[in-house]
C-alpha cells in the first residue's frame, strides 16, 4: 500500500532527481570517453559534472524557497505547468539555449554556427561568454535585488527575523518607489567604479533588469486583476508563471557563467547544471506539499536575504572575480541560520504552550 503524497518521506520527492543524476553522470562519462578516449579524461568529465551539479544546488537553495512561496498561491493546474513545462524551460532554455544565444548575439553568428563553435572551438566559445559577463551580471543582479527588496519593503509584512531592520523597511514601504530609488542609487555608485565604456554597458544592462522586473510585475498584476473576475475553476496563474521563469533565469546567470571556470564544454555544463536544476524542482515540490515554509517561519526570510546578497555579489563581480563557491556557501549559510532560528522559535513556542497547559491544570486542581 503506497503512502499518501502528503505523508511521503523527504527522499521520495527526489526520485526523479536521483534518476536524472544517474543518467546525467553516465552521459557525462560517455562524453568524457568520446572526447578523450582515456579513463583519466572520462573520470575528469564525470567529476566536473558532479561538481557543477553541487554548485547549482548550493546556488539554488534560495531559488527553491522563493519558487515554493509563489507556487503555494497558484492554482493546482498552474503549479503542475510550472513543475513540468517550467523545468523544461529551466533546464533546456537557461542551461543550453541561453549560453548559445549569448554567443549568437555577441559574435553575430547563427545558432548552428554557435553549436559548431561550442563543439569544435570551446576555448573561443568560453572567451565570448566571459566577455558577456558584465551585462549579464548587471541585468541579473538588478532583477534579483528588486525581488529581494520587494519582499522586505512590504507594509503588510508582520513576521520579522532581523526585527530591528525589517520593521524599519516595512515602515518605509509606504513611500512610493523607495526600492527603485535605492537600486538606482546603487547602480550610479557602482558605475563610478568602472571604466567609461564598461560603465555605459553596466548602466544600460541594469536599466533593462529594472524594466524587466517592473514589466513582469505589471503583467502579473493585470492578469491577476482579470482572473479575479473569472470563476474559481477558470483562474490561472500565467503572471506568477512568468515571474518564476524570469526569476529562475536571473538565478541561472551566475551558475552558467561560473561553470565556464570549470570547463569550456557546453554539453558538460548542460549536464551538470541540468542535474542541479532537477534537485531544485524536487526541493520546490517538497516545500509546497509538506508546508515547510509555514512550519519554519524564518526560512523564507533567509532565502530573500540570500537573494539580496547574491545580487550585490553579482554587482561586485563586474569589478572583481568572486568564486561561485563563496556565493553558494553564503546563501546556504543564511538559509541554514534562518532554519535554525525557526526551529528555536518553534521549540520556545512549544515550551510556552506546555507551561501554560501545566498552569491551567494546576489552576483547575485548586
Amino acid at each position: 500500500m503506497t503512502q499518501p503524497r502528503s505523508q511521503a518521506t523527504a527522499l521520495s520527492y527526489f526520485k526523479w532527481a536521483f534518476i536524472t543524476t544517474a543518467l546525467g553522470l553516465l552521459l557525462g562519462a560517455w562524453l568524457g570517453w568520446q572526447s578523450t578516449g582515456t579513463f583519466s579524461g572520462t573520470a575528469t568529465v564525470f567529476f566536473i559534472c558532479t561538481v557543477l551539479a553541487v554548485l547549482e544546488i548550493s546556488l539554488s537553495f534560495d531559488n527553491a524557497i522563493v519558487n515554493a512561496n509563489k507556487l503555494k498561491d497558484m492554482t493546482p493546474v498552474w503549479q503542475q505547468r510550472f513543475l513540468t513545462w517550467g523545468i523544461i524551460i529551466a533546464v533546456f532554455g537557461m542551461r543550453i539555449v541561453f549560453p548559445l544565444l549569448i554567443v549568437v548575439i555577441a559574435a553575430h553568428i547563427g545558432p548552428i554556427e554557435a553549436v559548431i563553435l561550442a563543439a569544435a572551438r570551446p576555448e573561443e566559445y568560453a572567451r565570448i561568454m566571459n566577455e558577456a559577463h558584465l551585462p549579464i551580471a548587471a541585468f541579473g543582479g538588478t532583477f534579483l535585488m528588486m525581488v529581494g527588496l520587494n519582499y522586505f519593503f512590504d507594509h503588510e509584512k508582520d513576521v520579522h527575523w532581523v526585527a530591528w531592520l525589517e520593521r524599519r523597511m516595512a515602515r518605509f514601504a509606504s513611500i512610493k518607489g523607495i526600492e527603485i530609488a535605492f537600486v538606482l542609487s546603487l547602480i550610479l555608485a557602482f558605475s563610478t567604479l568602472l571604466e567609461r565604456q564598461e560603465a555605459i554597458v553596466f548602466v544600460h544592462a541594469c536599466v533593462y533588469g529594472l524594466l524587466t522586473f517592473l514589466v513582469v510585475e505589471v503583467v502579473g498584476g493585470l492578469l491577476d486583476a482579470s482572473q479575479r473576475t473569472m470563476s474559481a475553476a477558470a483562474k490561472g496563474g500565467f503572471g506568477a508563471f512568468l515571474y518564476l521563469e524570469v526569476l529562475d533565469a536571473s538565478f541561472s546567470f551566475d551558475g552558467v557563467i561560473g561553470a565556464f571556470a570549470l570547463t569550456q564544454n557546453l554539453f558538460v555544463i548542460a549536464i551538470g547544471l541540468g542535474i542541479g536544476a532537477m534537485y531544485v524542482r524536487s526541493m520546490t515540490v517538497m516545500l509546497v506539499e509538506k508546508g515547510t515554509l509555514s512550519e519554519y517561519r524564518y526560512l523564507e526570510h533567509g532565502a530573500f536575504y540570500a537573494i539580496l546578497i547574491l545580487s550585490v555579489v553579482m554587482y561586485f563581480q563586474t569589478l572583481v572575480h568572486i568564486p561561485e563557491v563563496i556565493t553558494g556557501l553564503g546563501g546556504a549559510s543564511l538559509i541554514g541560520l534562518s532554519l535554525w532560528s525557526s526551529i528555536r522559535h518553534n521549540r520556545r513556542q512549544r515550551l510556552g504552550e506546555s507551561a501554560e497547559e501545566g498552569m491551567n491544570r494546576r489552576h483547575v486542581e485548586v
